[in-house]
Formats: C-alpha cells, structure tokens, sequence
C-alpha cells in the first residue's frame, strides 16, 4: 500500500473512534439529564404570575441570585438563557425559561406557571388561552411558498393584460 491510502485509513479509524466516543458520550449526557427532569419534577409547583418582561440574555446579566449564578460551570456563564421577570405575590422575581416554552410565554398578561425553584418548566394561560408558537419551515418550504407567490403573481399579470 501507498503512504497516502495508510494515511487516509488512519484518519478513518480515528475519526470511527471519535465518533463512538461521541455517541457513548451522549448516551452518557441523556441519561443525567433524564435523571435532572425527574428531580425537577419532583420539587415543582404551581404558581400564578404576571409576566412583566421576556427576553435572552448573558446569564451574568439576567440579575439571578449570586448562588445560581456562582454553581453555573464556567463555560455555561456567558451563553444567552430565555430569562422571564414576572410579578409573584407582591414581588417582582426573575425566572429561567426552558428553551421549549419560551415562545409560548405572554407578555403582560397571568399565567399558571410550573416552576422548580427559578426554572419554568410549563406555562398554562389563566384568563387566556397559551397559543403555541407557529412551527418553522424548512428551507425548502420556504423555497416552494416563494415559487408559488411568484408564480400567482405572473398569472395575475398575464390576465390583466389579455
């Protein structure tokens, strides 16, 4: 065999092994985080708040308390998190949204949130219904929905003119 073909089947292997590594890794990451779900479950309850403002957010920024913010690993510390501020009882707390329902949460308007500590982990409308957020198209539909409005829009020009 030549240099470059033992080279590429070296650069196979690694990468093969790599790419196990990764996928143990993740099973690995799936299961704590199942493990997590299940302990915020456990310690969650039902509030009604107001939601005063929404937004993402540097989480040394969002104004959590110091110890939420000091047992966030380091690499976590500068990543934008969905922080909702709302007004619980008479005072105004500010709340980390789970990324699935951040588009769900209103503005302005009551909610019965279930929370976990400082986490919202599902939003149900009170006086309202919670409308959920419009789903994005793929690349694709896009592409389709513009052939098709520029294909209306020739029709639509070739009529007028006949």
């Amino acid at each position: 065999m030549s240099n470059p073909w033992i080279v590429l089947l070296i650069c196979c292997l690694i990468f093969l092994g790599i790419m196990v590594g990764m996928y143990f890794w993740g099973r690995k990451l799936q299961k704590k985080q199942a493990e997590q779900r299940e302990q915020l479950g456990a310690h969650a309850q039902n509030m009604k708040m107001l939601i005063i403002d929404k937004k993402r957010m540097k989480l040394k920024e969002a104004g959590l308390p110091k110890i939420a913010v000091d047992e966030t690993p380091w690499y976590l510390k500068g990543s934008k998190v969905p922080v909702v501020k709302a007004k619980v009882g008479p005072q105004i707390m500010t709340f980390i949204c789970d990324e699935e329902i951040f588009d769900l949460v209103p503005v302005k308007k009551e909610v019965k949130a279930v929370v976990s500590g400082l986490y919202i982990m599902k939003v149900q409308g009170v006086r309202h219904v919670v409308v959920e957020a419009p789903k994005k198209k793929s690349f694709m539909a896009k592409l389709r929905a513009k052939a098709n409005s520029f294909s209306a829009a020739e029709e639509t020009k070739n009529t007028k003119k006949k």
